[in-house]
């Protein structure tokens, strides 16, 4: 008898997964830390780095479980990349990915402790004297083991579900965006919508348009010969320089706090707390900068020229009117530094201005890093749309028998 096949369903099976892990991460920030005053923090503060840092942390006054959300995280896994990127194609070779997880897991529950740390200073508990040592206490375990649980869900959901780990990460923007949008009135969202609006439009065009490299490939000898080509997007690696110069920017903020903690009269560390904010010129400069270079690293990290020209190499294919080697490596890493500096450019230019007229009035200082939101929202759409299309291509496979 003929064997018949089980139609796929990968899209729904995948969306039902990534349903019931969203649920569970919304459900854990509802949690209240123990101990907490819930009631003192019914009235949101309009600041400028709320909306920005709830892409990376959890929720919005981040008293609950999932507090400190995935920068513990994200710094952990910056530190790890620019450690092995500066690391010879050989020796990177011989580190295993199963040993670079497990240093970037302790290297993030270090941090995840030291975030906890610091930021429970800062909560209002409904407890005093001794028993306020002991929620403190309590408090700094459930919040890194909110972090655990976020690496754990946004695991599993790269696995099984759709949108990767991000997912978390679209939902905090999404949330944060609707959170400020109803907290102002419409005259005051003229000006940030319009920008959001011409960011919009430039990263839609950034994250589909590429540079193509015109390749000789050897194996091929038919009339494709001439359309091989390497790709390199205008955007090399999306809006992730935007999200990790969100947590580098914490280091040194919490640095600084922690410095206070110590010597809270000193009065040059109570200038630099209250200017390494992005209201302020400082802030917004260090900000930038940290934007900008983390942009052009991320492209030759990611990208990596070097093994580019090697595989070439080996493969015995070329660049056209290029020699192998030498001549293409430097070739690539030319390409792939001045894309890097244009993404960098468009990117900063994009954050930029939005900054500058908050500085002058001409936006509200909770509403300055709105239009940072939409790049991500952005970004992360199109990479999602895109994998929606493959896995529906995959669907539409029929069986040959």
């Amino acid at each position: 008898m003929p064997q018949t096949h089980k139609k796929l369903h990968i899209l729904r099976d995948k969306l039902a997964y990534t349903s019931v892990i969203i649920f569970i991460y919304l459900l854990g920030r509802c949690l209240p830390l123990y101990g907490i005053d819930v009631s003192a923090y019914s009235i949101l503060p309009g600041n400028a780095e709320i909306l920005l840092m709830q892409a990376i942390s959890g929720d919005v006054n981040r008293y609950s479980l999932f507090a400190l959300g995935i920068s513990p995280y994200m710094i952990s896994s910056l530190l790890i990349q620019i450690v092995v990127s500066c690391r010879n194609t050989g020796n990177r070779g011989r580190v295993s990915p199963k040993k670079i997880n497990r240093a970037q897991l302790a290297l993030t529950f270090g941090f995840a402790i030291f975030q906890a740390v610091l930021h429970v200073q800062n909560l209002k508990f409904r407890v005093a004297s001794v028993e306020l040592f002991l929620a403190k206490a309590v408090c700094i375990l459930e919040m890194v083991t909110g972090v655990m649980m976020i690496l754990w869900l946004a695991g599993r959901n790269k696995k099984y579900g759709l949108g990767g780990q991000t997912v978390l990460i679209y939902i905090n923007i999404v949330d944060g965006m609707f959170t400020t949008l109803a907290g102002h009135s419409l005259k005051a969202l003229g000006a940030p919508l319009a920008v959001s609006l011409a960011v919009m439009v430039i990263m839609i065009i950034m994250e589909n348009g590429e540079k193509r490299i015109p390749v000789q490939r050897i194996s091929i000898h038919n009339i494709y010969a001439d359309k091989n080509y390497l790709a390199i997007k205008l955007n090399p690696v999306g809006v992730m320089p935007v999200m990790f110069s969100t947590a580098f920017f914490m280091l040194p903020q919490l640095v600084i706090t922690a410095l206070l903690f110590l010597f809270p009269e000193r009065d040059s560390l109570i200038w630099w707390k209250e200017n390494m904010v992005l209201t302020r010129p400082l802030g917004i400069g260090i900000y930038i900068l940290i934007l900008y270079l983390l942009t052009i690293g991320f492209s030759i990290i990611f990208i990596s020229p070097g093994d580019a020209a090697e595989q070439l190499l080996k493969s015995g294919d070329s660049i056209l009117n290029l020699h192998a080697g030498r001549d293409t490596r430097n070739y690539l890493t030319r390409e792939v530094l001045g894309i890097g500096m244009f993404s960098a450019t468009v990117m900063s230019i994009c954050l930029g201005i939005p900054m500058t007229l908050q500085l002058k009035g001409g936006i509200d200082q909770g509403l300055v890093m709105f239009p940072a939101s939409v790049m991500m929202l952005t970004s992360l759409w199109c990479n999602l749309y895109q994998e929606f299309l493959a896995i529906q291509s995959y669907e539409a496979y029929q069986p040959f028998i």
